[in-house]
C-alpha cells in the first residue's frame, strides 16, 4: 500500500531537490515571478473573501496557506493556488445557510474527497467532463458574480439584497433611483483603469493600480469634498484595530453535520478538481511540460483540509495567477512558495491599510474577473454546435444562474451522459450481411482490401457495429430469421465491438436461447480479446461452446456451412429411410 501511494503521490517541489537540477538561475526566475504573482493575488484574495461572505483577511489567509501547500504538494510546476471566483457562489451559500463552522466542515470534507480521488487515480477521469458543462457553469458563475457586485459598483442604497438571481435584479431595478453618483463614478473609473492599464505595462496588474489610485482618490474626495465612500473598514469595523493573526480552530464535526454538508462538500471537491486540472492543462499547453493529475488532486486535498482550520475558505488552482506566473518567468513550484511569502509579508505589515479600500473599487475588480470568466466567445461558438451539446450548455448555464451550482453540475452531467448514450446508440447498428460472393473471373477487378463473403444457403450473418452496451442492446432483439425452416446457422459478427457490458451480454445470451429454441446454431465471429474475456468470465463461452467462437468471419462461415451440411445429410438419410 505504501509503495502504491508513493507511486501516486509525487509532488513536483520535492522532486526538484532529489534530482539536483535546481540552480541559482532558476531560483532568480522563480523569485521574480513569485513576487509579481503575490502582488497580482493580493487584490483578488481580498475581493474574493468579501464577495464570498467572509472577511478580507480570510481571503488573504486562504491565498497564503492554500497557495503554499498546493505549491509544496501539487503535481504541477506552474500552478498557483488560492481562492477563486468560481467558489464565490458556493461559499456564500454555505456561509448563509450553515455559518462559518459549516463552511469549515464542508471544506475539510471536500479536501478528504480530493485526496481519495487522487489515491484512486481519478485525475484523468475528471478531464472527461463534457466541455459544454464546464463552459455552462463557468459562464453561469460569471453572471452570478457580476450580479452580486452591481450594488457596490453603483452604490445602490439597498438594506437587504435578495440572494436569488431574479429577485436580486428586481430589487436593483426597483432601487435604481438610489444610485450614488460618487460611488458609481469611482467604480467606473476603476473599471477603466483595469481595462486600459495593460496598454502601459503588463508587469504590474491593473487591479492593483486600481486599488491604489481608487483608494487615494476616495481619501482625497472625502477630505476636500466631504463625501463618504463605503469601504472595507465601514463594512468590517473590527478591522480598524488591526488584523489579528489566525489561530487554528476545530469545529464540532458530527455525523449529522457530515450528512448535512456532504453534498456542498462534494460540489466543492468536483469544482476544485475541474478548475485546478484545467489550469494545469492550460499551463502544460503553454510550457510543453506535463503535470501529474493524481498528485495534483492530493495536493489540492491537503490544502483544503488544513486551510479551513486557520480561517481559510475553499481554494483551487487559479488560471489567471498561473498564467501570470508563467508569463513572468516562473519555472518551478518555488515561485508559488515565494508568492505565499510575499502575501504573508503584506498580511503582517500592510493589511491594516486595507480598511481604506472602497467597495466600489473591489466591485470593479470582480466585474472584470466575471467578464474574463464568462468565456462568452466560447459560449457563442458552442451555440452553433450539435443540438445535444447546446442543450447541455444552456441547461447547465440557466440552472447555475437561477437555481444552484450543485444542481447544475449534477443535472448537466446526467443529461450529458444520457445524450451521449443516445448518440452512440444512434451511430451503432445491428445489420444483416448480404451474400456478396463473386466469381473468380470478376475478383481481379477489385482491390485486395475488398472483402468477398460467400454465405451459403441456410446461413444468415448479422454484424454488430459499435459498443455492445445497454444503449445498443435492445437492437439485438431485431434479429430474426426470415425463414426459420431453412436457416440452421446464425453468425453474429462482432469485429467492430470494442467492449460489452452486462446488459449486452444478457441480450446476447437471450438471442442464443431463442436461436436454440428455433433449432438454429449461433456462432460468434471477430470476437476481440476484451469481449472474449467477458464471455469467458460470465460462463457464456462454455454455454455456447468454444467451438462456436471464432476470431475471423471466414472460419465462422466454414463452421456454419458444416452445420448446414450435416443437417442436409441428416435430412437426406431420413428421406432414404422413409423410402
Amino acid at each position: 500500500m505504501d509503495y502504491k501511494f508513493a507511486s501516486t503521490f509525487r509532488p513536483k517541489f520535492f522532486s526538484l531537490f532529489r534530482k539536483g537540477a535546481y540552480d541559482k538561475k532558476t531560483f532568480t526566475s522563480d523569485l521574480i515571478a513569485g513576487i509579481i504573482v503575490g502582488i497580482v493575488a493580493l487584490p483578488l484574495a481580498i475581493a474574493f473573501g468579501i464577495a464570498s461572505g467572509v472577511t478580507p483577511q480570510q481571503g488573504l489567509i486562504t491565498a497564503i496557506i492554500a497557495g503554499l501547500l498546493m505549491s509544496l504538494f501539487g503535481g504541477s510546476n506552474f500552478l498557483i493556488g488560492g481562492p477563486t471566483g468560481a467558489f464565490i457562489v458556493i461559499v456564500y451559500g454555505i456561509v448563509t445557510q450553515y455559518g462559518v463552522s459549516g463552511l469549515i466542515i464542508a471544506t475539510v470534507l471536500a479536501g478528504i474527497i480530493l485526496v481519495a480521488m487522487g489515491i484512486f487515480k481519478l485525475g484523468n477521469i475528471i478531464k472527461f467532463i463534457p466541455y459544454p458543462i464546464v463552459v455552462g457553469f463557468t459562464s453561469g458563475i460569471a453572471l452570478v458574480i457580476f450580479s452580486t457586485q452591481v450594488k457596490d459598483l453603483l452604490g445602490l442604497q439597498i438594506e437587504n439584497t435578495p440572494s436569488e438571481f431574479i429577485p436580486k435584479w428586481i430589487s436593483y431595478f426597483e432601487n435604481i433611483s438610489t444610485i450614488n453618483i460618487w460611488e458609481a463614478g469611482l467604480g467606473i473609473f476603476s473599471l477603466l483603469v483595469i481595462i486600459f492599464w495593460p496598454k502601459i505595462t503588463s508587469k504590474i496588474p491593473g487591479s492593483l493600480i486600481a486599488i491604489i489610485v481608487g483608494t487615494f482618490a476616495a481619501i482625497i474626495i472625502n477630505k476636500f469634498g466631504n463625501v463618504e465612500f463605503a469601504t472595507i473598514g465601514s463594512k468590517f469595523p473590527e478591522l480598524a484595530g488591526g488584523i489579528p493573526l489566525p489561530k487554528p480552530e476545530a469545529p464540532q464535526i458530527t455525523f449529522e453535520s457530515i450528512k448535512m454538508l456532504f453534498q456542498p462538500a462534494f460540489t466543492i471537491a468536483i469544482l476544485c478538481a475541474i478548475e485546478s486540472l484545467l489550469a494545469a492543462m492550460v499551463a502544460d499547453g503553454v510550457t510543453g511540460k506535463k503535470h501529474d493529475s493524481n498528485t495534483e488532486l492530493i495536493g489540492q486535498g491537503i490544502a483544503n483540509i488544513i486551510t479551513p482550520f486557520f480561517g481559510g475558505i475553499p481554494a483551487t488552482g487559479a488560471i489567471a495567477r498561473t498564467m501570470a506566473n508563467i508569463n513572468n518567468g516562473g519555472k518551478t513550484p518555488v515561485a508559488g512558495v515565494i508568492h505565499a511569502i510575499v502575501l504573508t509579508i503584506i498580511f503582517l505589515f500592510l493589511m491594516p491599510y486595507a480598511v481604506y479600500i472602497p467597495l466600489s473599487v473591489l466591485a470593479a475588480i470582480l466585474v472584470i474577473v466575471a467578464y474574463n470568466m464568462s468565456e462568452w466567445r466560447t459560449f457563442k461558438y458552442l451555440l452553433k454546435g450539435h443540438k445535444a451539446d447546446v442543450a447541455v450548455l444552456l441547461l447547465t448555464f440557466f440552472l447555475t444562474v437561477i437555481i444552484d451550482l450543485t444542481v447544475a453540475i449534477e443535472v448537466g452531467v446526467l443529461l450529458a451522459i444520457i445524450l451521449f448514450v443516445k448518440r452512440v446508440s444512434e451511430s451503432s447498428s445491428v445489420t444483416q450481411v448480404e451474400n456478396n460472393f463473386l466469381p473468380a473471373t470478376e475478383r481481379s477487378e477489385y482491390t485486395s482490401d475488398v472483402e468477398i463473403l460467400d454465405i451459403p444457403r441456410g446461413v444468415e450473418v448479422y454484424e454488430i457495429d459499435g459498443p455492445f452496451f445497454f444503449g445498443l442492446a435492445s437492437k439485438i432483439d431485431e434479429i430474426d430469421a426470415a425463414s426459420h425452416h431453412i436457416v440452421k446457422a446464425r453468425v453474429i459478427r462482432m469485429r467492430k465491438v470494442p467492449f460489452m457490458d452486462s446488459t449486452g451480454l444478457n441480450n446476447l445470451r437471450n438471442l442464443w436461447k431463442r436461436s436454440k429454441k428455433e433449432k438454429i446454431q449461433m456462432i460468434l465471429s471477430g470476437v476481440s480479446d476484451s469481449v472474449l474475456e467477458t464471455l469467458v468470465k460470465s460462463g457464456f463461452a462454455d454455454e455456447i461452446g468454444k467451438e462456436n467462437i471464432y476470431p475471423h468471419i471466414q472460419l465462422a462461415i466454414e463452421r456454419a456451412s458444416e452445420i448446414v451440411r450435416q443437417y442436409n445429410e441428416q435430412v437426406a438419410k431420413r428421406g432414404l429411410k422413409n423410402e
